[in-house]
């Protein structure tokens, strides 16, 4: 049992206003909705939170039309100077998911530490030491406090290789023996199934070689309901700060709730640095500043299972959102079931952003197109080594795979010597569009930055234009009762003749896909009655031809256009992609169902698309 003789109090780092965000909403949290709530939770002596980085920096001006740096300086004016306030930042990714250079990252550090970070947590999902030191450089030349992190996970397999004890200890001996300077160090548990003895283990061997005076942190999430016995074991085994939260941003796949580790601690000899009498009143604050969010109770449960498929909170939150808006959410069940095989493939990296992404991405894709037929970009640059060394050896046979889909040769240089230059591209944008280029404008343009996405479509670009995509996760409204009507006269029989022309639409279901049709039925004699004008011109003008074959998004739900690979006239082959879509964050090829010739497209990039909504109409030719 853990107990001490000397009294000693745990440092605690509030979550809700960022990881909370995250791991409920996908961080698609308006600021003002939750800035009441923050100033009042400061105001219970509460001299520590988590407030930007990871997807929160994204999710601001992605989905909300909100700057992500003025959200921080807000957050910066309700808390006071005196409150440290972290963010989260990806090692070689920075607060994106694709392979940052150095200078992107300098000037990132440089932002963060203008609009009011105090801490910046920065971690490796592969755990490469020198990454983590070549990247918390610039952390270090900011100003910030410098938070390293070793990343665990429990593995869904065997292996006394990785994620054990002896293995996190030997990654924290070489951040020390690196050189590179930090302030304190942070085993981070994203997926929470760390279980309690290797999280004791690991805090004990690596208290006994850092310094004294470099604080111990713990940050796991409440997942798979062992958040509480895991930070339990972390303090027994020298730990000094923990993560926790404020209901309803806590447990779940968030962090435990501060009453929860403070009865826990009862009677110990520890007690936390936060006044947990005081969170009653927070809690009900942050529900009435979120009454109009729609709680996803998928991400608010507990769910054993993901000792199977560690995929951290913070990333299932945004995932069902994205299923739950592309129509696919029949589908999770089938998509952490591969989790083990592509975990196992790869080579066995963290479960942390970008890795679990990356994991993610390519178990939906072995799901939707069959397993190892579409690599992930991610996935296949990590197997081949563009994002660091893999702790285990990946699959001879995917990589093979992943070099041939994705025209790249395995790499075991250094990354960050290979990442591209993201700074240039993004000021040019924005001069050719006439738009501001200074530093926040060019990073904000830098970091929304996908390898293959137009620059149309660049979230940075579109924010920065008034044209940001809102896309918030509300309760959807009741529409008010109609008054009821005289049941309509009864549809004609069959022996009742039609006089006229009669235009419908006809959804027709076919091996899971949906297909709208526009149908005329006349009345016998009078074919070619609706072309002399019966239907409305404006009608016709936009109604596809009824001979044609439509072509639709592979996904129920909504999803936008990115590219559109045809014009009208093109001749068209079966099986041709004509057009991709936007989905899980990763695009996906349309494929014509016929051949024949382009008819009439319906869309434009950047539009929603699905189901009973064609992006094209294929002719016969």
């Amino acid at each position: 049992m853990i107990f001490t003789e000397t009294e000693k109090t745990i440092r605690v780092m509030i979550t809700a206003f960022r990881d909370g965000f995250q791991s409920m909403f996908g961080g698609k949290v308006r600021v003002e909705d939750v800035l009441p709530a923050m100033e009042a939770t400061a105001g219970t002596g509460v001299r520590h939170f988590e407030f930007g980085g990871g997807a929160r920096y994204q999710a601001p001006y992605f989905y909300l039309n909100e700057d992500p740096f003025l959200t921080m300086k807000k957050m910066r004016d309700v808390v006071g100077r005196d409150v440290d306030l972290q963010i989260l930042t990806r090692s070689i990714s920075g607060v994106t998911l694709t392979t940052q250079n150095i200078d992107a990252l300098k000037l990132q550090a440089k932002l963060h530490a203008e609009y009011g970070t105090t801490w910046d947590r920065n971690f490796d999902f592969m755990n490469d030491v020198d990454l983590l030191a070549k990247t918390g450089q610039p952390i270090v030349d900011a100003g910030m406090h410098h938070q390293v992190c070793v990343a665990l996970m429990g593995l869904p397999f065997y292996s006394d290789k990785a994620h054990t004890p002896e293995f996190y200890i030997s990654i924290a001996k070489k951040i020390i023996d690196s050189g590179v300077h930090f302030d304190s160090l942070c085993l981070k548990d994203a997926s929470g199934t760390t279980t309690p003895k290797v999280v004791y283990e690991t805090a004990r061997g690596i208290r006994k070689i850092l310094p004294p005076e470099v604080p111990l942190w713990h940050h796991t999430h409440d997942t798979a309901s062992t958040g509480v016995a895991c930070y339990m074991a972390a303090i027994e085994g020298g730990a000094d700060g923990v993560d926790l939260s404020i209901r309803p941003l806590a447990s779940g796949t968030v962090q435990p709730d501060v009453r929860s580790m403070a009865h826990a601690l009862k009677h110990t000899g520890y007690k936390l640095d936060v006044d947990a009498d005081a969170m009653l009143e927070i809690e009900n604050m942050l529900n009435d500043g979120l009454r109009e969010y729609e709680f996803n109770p998928v991400v608010t449960s507990a769910d054993a299972r993901v000792v199977g498929f560690p995929m951290p909170g913070g990333a299932i939150g945004p995932n069902v959102h994205m299923m739950v808006k592309a129509g696919i959410l029949d589908r999770y069940s089938d998509v952490l079931a591969e989790f083990p095989v592509v975990v196992k493939a790869g080579g066995a990296w963290t479960s942390v952003t970008p890795g679990s992404q990356q994991y993610w991405l390519q178990a939906f894709n072995n799901v939707l197109y069959g397993r190892w037929e579409k690599i992930d970009a991610g996935y296949g640059k990590s197997v081949l080594g563009y994002f660091g060394k893999t702790p285990l050896e990946s699959d001879p046979e995917v990589v093979k795979i992943a070099s041939e889909q994705l025209g790249l040769e395995p790499f075991d240089g250094d990354p960050l010597e290979v990442s591209p230059d993201s700074l240039g591209p993004a000021k040019q944008a924005l001069e050719e569009r006439n738009l501001p280029t200074d530093e926040k404008s060019i990073f904000l343009v830098a970091a929304a930055i996908v390898p293959g996405k137009k620059m149309e479509l660049n979230q940075g670009i579109r924010f920065l234009q008034g044209k940001a995509r809102v896309d918030i996760p509300l309760k959807k409204k009741e529409e008010p009762k109609k008054e009821e009507k005289p049941a309509p006269a009864p549809a004609p029989t069959a022996a009742q003749a039609l006089t006229a022309p009669v235009t419908s639409n006809v959804v027709v279901e076919e091996n899971g896909t949906s297909r709208v049709f526009r149908v005329t039925v006349e009345p016998p004699g009078q074919q070619g009655a609706a072309a002399t004008g019966t239907i409305p011109p404006a009608q016709t003008a936009t109604v596809p031809p009824a001979n044609g074959t439509d072509v639709f998004s592979p996904f129920e739900g909504d999803s936008p256009v990115i590219e559109l690979h045809v014009k009208e006239g093109d001749q068209v082959t079966e099986g041709r992609v004509v057009a991709e879509v936007e989905a899980m964050k990763a695009q996906h090829s349309v494929k014509a169902p016929t051949a024949g010739k382009v008819g009439k497209i319906h869309v434009g990039i950047g539009d929603d698309v699905g189901a009973g909504k064609p992006i094209m109409t294929i002719l016969p030719n």
